[in-house]
């Protein structure tokens, strides 16, 4: 799994790992594998060497690596959100292949519904055009930049539903709402930022525990839930039912 080493990837692999399963973790720091998804090269080495520690064979996955919207510059934000995420996913969909009821999970979030569209930059991920992306994010603010990086991986896994159905394997996402996490805590001290994070209206009143995402993580991965795929599990305590309740 990658982002492992903290927040809400650090709350997934203490729930896997308490469950008896063996973790391979990705992360820049304090990971079996140290790899930066934002290049090429270290996409390349968290796939290759995932791999190899796994013997090429994985009965579940989770990409969890993510930067927030205080992350400067905002270019890096979609090389690691979208295109780093998607590499690390369809680089090991193989080693998935091979796995025993085998599921994959994404960390998406409710900010991809709740921001503002930016059509151009959702288009640009999409046609997988990693430097034109980067040119665009680089106009725009760090919180478009993080809902449209979001928002575009999700529909890019959304999209891939036949593709790894027919692996084998099933592809579901998480959308948490604001997690009590270092990237949250780094974003409210944003002078900017902080306050747009405390103006997001929580029908529960309170943010999430890393280890709640981690719960929604491991029902999807579960094999007894073998027939859900494809789908965006919101666990955001209700903002989005609260803000978007006709979308449906």
């Amino acid at each position: 799994m990658s982002g492992s080493a903290s927040g809400i990837g650090e709350a997934v692999r203490q729930r896997l790992e308490k469950s008896g399963l063996r973790v391979v973790g990705v992360d820049l720091h304090d990971a079996d594998v140290i790899a930066d998804l934002s290049t090429a090269e270290g996409r390349q080495l968290a796939v290759e060497t995932t791999t190899d520690l796994a013997g090429g064979r994985l009965d579940g996955l989770v990409a969890c690596a993510g930067l927030g919207p205080h992350v400067t510059p905002f270019e890096k934000i979609v090389r690691v959100n979208y295109f780093g995420c998607l590499a690390y996913l369809d680089g090991l969909l193989p080693a998935l292949a091979q796995g025993e009821a085998p599921a994959a999970v994404a960390i998406s979030s409710n900010g991809a519904t709740l921001t503002p569209k930016n059509q151009t930059l959702v288009e640009v991920l999409l046609a997988g055009d990693e430097e034109p992306a980067c040119t665009v994010a680089a106009s725009l603010d760090g919180a478009t930049v993080y809902g449209m990086s979001k928002l575009a991986m999700t529909r890019a896994l959304r999209r891939r539903s036949q593709v790894w159905a027919d692996a084998g394997v099933r592809l579901n996402a998480v959308a948490p709402g604001p997690v009590d996490t270092p990237l949250l805590r780094d974003s409210l001290e944003d002078k900017i930022l902080g306050p747009l994070v405390e103006a997001l209206p929580v029908p529960m009143g309170r943010r999430a525990a890393p280890a709640e995402i981690a719960g929604a993580v491991g029902f999807l991965l579960d094999p007894v839930n073998s027939f859900v795929h494809g789908s965006v599990l919101f666990v955001d305590g209700g903002s989005d039912a609260l803000i978007r309740p006709d979308i449906f």
